[in-house]
């Protein structure tokens, strides 16, 4: 696969910052799972920990990209942050914050590889896809009931 040099270094750093940020997604969504208390906490717990699952797997697939290309996957680990509010509205907005952070960063992807390699075009569209689909699902989990 030949992206053209300048822009294998920039798809490169695009997704090792894709696998920091997801690796974050593991740790934050694991933290928060461990965070629930109250009545909701069963199926609460169970979402959260689908998500840090998914992150594993979302990380595991930009790395194996990067090796495509033959470069080395970061071992960083994205930033994290710790608000030491844990109710739930307060996870939620955070984990949104992070779902946009991510989103943007699979847009950045999709734009360095458009018309340039058809299967990185379609990983970063499924990625945004994926991305856009878990922010909905927190945005309505933030709705009020009736709203």
């Amino acid at each position: 696969m030949d992206l053209g040099t300048a822009n294998k270094e920039a798809v490169i750093r695009a997704l090792n910052k894709i696998l920091e940020l997801e690796l974050a997604g593991v740790v934050r969504y694991t933290h928060y799972s461990l965070m629930v208390f109250g009545y909701n906490r069963i199926p609460i717990v169970s979402w959260l920990r689908a998500q840090a699952t998914e992150s594993l797997a979302h990380a595991q697939a930009a790395g194996e990209w990067i090796t495509t290309f033959d470069e080395h996957p970061s071992l960083a680990v994205g930033p994290l942050l710790e608000s030491h509010k844990h109710d739930i509205g307060t996870i939620l907005r955070e984990s949104l914050e992070a779902e946009q952070e991510g989103l943007k960063a699979y847009r950045e992807l999709l734009a360095l590889v458009d018309g340039k390699s058809v299967a990185l075009e379609e990983y970063a569209r499924e990625m945004v896809l994926a991305e856009e689909q878990h922010a909905s699902d927190v945005v309505k989990m933030l709705r009020q009931p009736g709203k």
